[in-house]
């Protein structure tokens, strides 16, 4: 079996957490290396954004990734790609015709990528299956004050409506796709995404830190992802001042901003305003193998988003013994255990979040506790698994 990944805008070899580079990029690096173990020969396609890199590049035991040009070899906007995917579509066929390649099955990553694919499909005759990762129309309804625009929404409905199969990550995607798009319930898999068990695991907090040189804090509290509005940052922030005893307490935050370092700018600014700028230090983006010493290192990982469709932070956190304190919207409320290996927040408040947090750093047992059970909540998670039960998606469209 051969499968053509669709990735237009999300390069899987770029740093996490830096522009446009997060869950979407790890969950398909993965997949591609799982599925090369099942005998699967993967390529995914990508646009070519640094001339630098060679068209073709091996990543995996049958997997390659494949550069694609569409617009400047730079990074993009966005809507800028959209206006480049006839391009990206025209040289991609070319490349297909100049390798002689036939493939099985297309499946596509984000709004982008599904457009894509619907139009490549008719041609090659062949299935496909979308995952869309983040949908705008629940982006829309969690955060209002920055409207996703109509040429997304626009593009996810006819993908949606097209689409031989979507794999959702949680049954409230699911939900979403069929009461808010109008997608068909058998139409819809739900597949949670996965977390490599070998590489986070827990290991002693004070090697972490020393390893970090954070032996100098008490309480450490961790962010990890991409620095933008919607992660919520900012409440996060207003809840660290709510804490009573911030003395020795460190609030690490990981990551960039996609535009340019302006919401770093922003957070570094209210930090400072809020009074607490001595407390809070922004590391950039941290290498993924490198991670493991954060959040075993951290005594409570926060995740205060506004919305996450599924929330591979969390999860790998809890795959070192870390609670997690989140809101509870998307996967996040599929992923921790409210009350056992965390807490989830209702309503998305800094004093709900603070006095969450205030419980947790207070309570040396219950965060042992919770620690202790949130590595054995998250074993069934693992990419081998989710490789295994994506393959048999592949097989049933095929197979029709």
């Amino acid at each position: 079996m051969r499968i053509a990944e669709i990735s237009v805008h999300g390069c899987l070899l770029r740093p996490l957490g830096s522009k446009d580079t997060g869950g979407m990029n790890l969950y398909l690096r993965q997949l591609s290396w799982e599925l090369g173990k099942l005998g699967v020969e993967v390529d995914v396609f990508t646009r070519w954004h640094d001339p630098t890199e060679p068209e073709v590049m091996k990543i995996g035991e049958k997997a390659r990734l494949i550069h694609i040009a569409a617009g400047e070899q730079e990074d993009m906007p966005k809507p800028d790609i959209y206006h480049c995917l006839p391009q990206f579509l025209s040289h991609l066929r070319r490349f297909l015709e100049r390798e002689g390649t036939a493939y099985d099955l297309l499946h596509s990553h984000y709004w982008l990528s599904a457009w894509a694919a619907e139009e490549l499909k008719a041609q090659l005759i062949i299935p496909h299956v979308a995952t869309f990762h983040t949908l705008g129309e629940v982006k829309n309804r969690a955060r209002p004050a920055e409207m996703e625009p109509e040429l997304r929404l626009e593009a996810e409905r006819k993908a949606i409506a097209l689409a031989d199969g979507i794999i959702a990550f949680t049954a409230e995607e699911k939900d979403n796709l069929m009461h808010i798009y109008g997608a068909q319930p058998d139409q819809v898999k739900v597949i949670p995404c996965g977390v490599d068990l070998k590489l986070f695991h827990p290991m002693d907090t004070e090697e972490a830190r020393r390893e970090l040189g954070l032996l100098g804090h008490s309480k450490i509290l961790l962010f990890a992802g991409r620095i933008e509005p919607f992660k919520g940052i900012d409440i996060l922030l207003r809840a660290v001042v709510c804490l009573e005893d911030k003395d020795d307490l460190r609030l690490l935050i990981l990551g960039t901003d996609s535009e340019s370092d302006g919401e770093v700018a922003r957070l570094r600014s209210l930090s400072g305003e809020l009074g607490i700028g001595d407390k809070v230090t922004f590391l950039g983006v941290v290498e993924h193998e490198r991670m493991p010493l954060f959040y075993n290192a951290a005594d409570v990982c926060v995740v205060p988003s506004y919305h996450e469709s599924f929330g591979l932070v969390a999860l790998e956190a809890l795959a070192c013994g870390t609670p997690v304190v989140a809101s509870r919207v998307g996967g996040l409320a599929t992923v921790i255990k409210d009350g056992e290996t965390g807490y989830l927040i209702d309503k998305l408040s800094h004093e709900a979040f603070a006095q969450r947090l205030e419980l947790l750093l207070g309570d040396e047992e219950l965060r042992r506790r919770m620690g202790g059970a949130a590595r054995s909540s998250v074993m069934k998670y693992t990419w081998s698994k989710v490789a295994g039960q994506v393959l048999r998606v592949y097989e049933e469209l095929i197979g029709a």
